[in-house]
């Protein structure tokens, strides 16, 4: 690669230029050095942080991140889920386009992409990247070496477990997950080890939960992990700086899928498909930006290739979302199929002004029987005995009701918990067939695989 000051000439063209477009390129010497990049995933998060306005909790590293560099206020997972999530992200392709769609399928039965489909780790490593799935990420930050692919990898994915295993001066794309904020034993853990800081009775919750001692508490839990997870970011860019590769670093902060609670997670509302995005590359990204396109999880992947040098390729269903090849969305789509042994299908289609949900299994609740939300989640069980006393507001009885909508279409503008549905009502007719008409064409091209019946559930084992 050659460059040059002032002028940059090789299809490397963006490495200053591209994301950031600044006069940068113009105005300093440019390297030849490919960048790092660091994408770190946050479990089961929505946009609940403090430089999202999410009021008592305190994020001060991310809040940070996003004055230095990009925060995009409307980008969504393609699944409610991790697994199907994960599977798209790794390959740029929507989950319902490799038969990965099921929430941990193929786990046992030898199902392997479909030609010529890999994960974007195999781009990177051919163009010289060292990969890696981060064991710790950071003195005392210990991160799970997550993958939940619905899917057997025919190659291995990643190179190594830290960015230290690395060949002296090769470039890296590091992949690493901060589980303290999936609920469960991380929750319980961030509980029991560190000191509270959150009054349950200062936490504001959406509409749609009960105004509960138990709620509150339960969301207080939530934002304390956001607040754990926050602070191991701190680290991770100490770690940066402390290892002088903080401004060769493109570093990537999302969630994996919404966050973990009651009518979001596994659902198609902004609870389980909003994620927070945060980009930040030291001189090569404008600092103090604020996006507002629709920004699809998997348009990351496509673009992490393009920053690493690489062409996306055309068979991807992400695209590049920066810089001068950026194309813009008119909107997401979002998918949910079975979840655990919980059998649904549903899609949505949203744009900044509207979201359209079809629901495939109208017959079935929302709250069909699920071990992990019945065991894991206070605020599932909740619903259900304040319903049965006649205590939920109706905002929180729709949750709850027998069976779901056919369709379902909300105003987002005016309504952004998606609280009441406009699907039946005249004036919004000519929008809703629009929506129907994106969808149809989206399962067409895609080839949308959550069309055929699965052939085999994967259940989840008991104790």
């Amino acid at each position: 690669m050659k460059l040059v000051k002032g002028k940059i000439f090789v299809k490397f063209f963006f490495v200053l230029s591209f994301l950031s477009g600044s006069v940068y390129a113009q105005t300093k010497e440019v390297y030849t050095k490919k960048p790092n990049i660091i994408w770190i995933l946050s479990e089961d998060i929505s946009t609940d942080l403090a430089c999202y306005g999410m009021p008592v909790v305190k994020t001060p590293n991310l809040d940070k991140m996003a004055k230095d560099g990009i925060r995009f206020t409307n980008a969504f997972t393609t699944s409610p889920v991790c697994s199907p999530s994960r599977s798209a992200i790794i390959t740029g392709m929507y989950q319902t386009s490799i038969g990965a769609h099921n929430h941990r399928s193929h786990r046992d039965d030898g199902y392997t992409l479909p030609e010529p489909i890999k994960p974007i780790t195999e781009y990177l490593r051919e163009a010289g990247y060292f990969t890696v799935n981060v064991k710790t990420a950071a003195p005392s930050v210990n991160t799970p070496l997550k993958t939940d692919f619905n899917f057997i990898p025919k190659t291995t994915v990643f190179d190594g477990t830290d960015w230290s295993q690395r060949k002296a001066g090769q470039p890296f794309f590091a992949q690493l997950t901060i589980d303290e904020t999936h609920r469960g034993k991380a929750w319980k853990t961030t509980v029991q080890e560190f000191q509270p800081q959150i009054n349950p009775e200062k936490v504001v919750m959406p509409p749609y939960y009960p105004n509960h001692p138990i709620a509150r508490a339960d969301w207080a839990t939530y934002l304390e992990s956001l607040q754990l997870m926050d602070s191991f970011v701190g680290k991770i860019f100490k770690r940066l700086h402390d290892e002088g590769i903080s401004e060769n670093t493109l570093v990537i902060f999302s969630g994996d899928n919404g966050r973990c609670h009651a009518r979001d997670k596994q659902f198609l509302y902004d609870g389980g498909l909003h994620i927070p995005l945060i980009m930040r590359w030291t001189n090569e990204l404008k600092p103090g930006q604020t996006n507002t396109d629709l920004i699809s999880a998997i348009d990351v992947s496509a673009t992490i290739l393009r920053v690493a040098g690489i062409t996306p390729p055309t068979y991807m269903d992400g695209q590049i979302m920066l810089g001068p090849e950026a194309k813009k969305r008119e909107f997401i789509i979002g998918a949910r199929d079975r979840m655990d042994e919980t059998v649904d299908k549903m899609r949505a289609v949203r744009d900044k002004k509207y979201k359209y949900i079809k629901n495939y299994m109208p017959e079935r609740p929302y709250m069909q029987a699920n071990n992990y939300k019945e065991t894991q989640y206070p605020m599932w069980n909740l619903l259900k005995d304040l319903n049965a006393q006649g205590k939920l507001t109706p905002a929180q009885a729709l949750f709850v009701a027998p069976s779901k909508p056919a369709e379902e279409l909300y105003d987002i503008e005016n309504d952004p918990y998606e609280l009441n549905n406009l699907a039946a009502s005249p004036q919004y007719q000519k929008t809703i067939t629009n929506m129907r008409g994106i969808l149809d064409n989206w399962i067409k091209k895609t080839g949308d695989k959550g069309q055929y019946p699965e052939e085999k559930i994967w259940l989840p084992k008991k104790g």
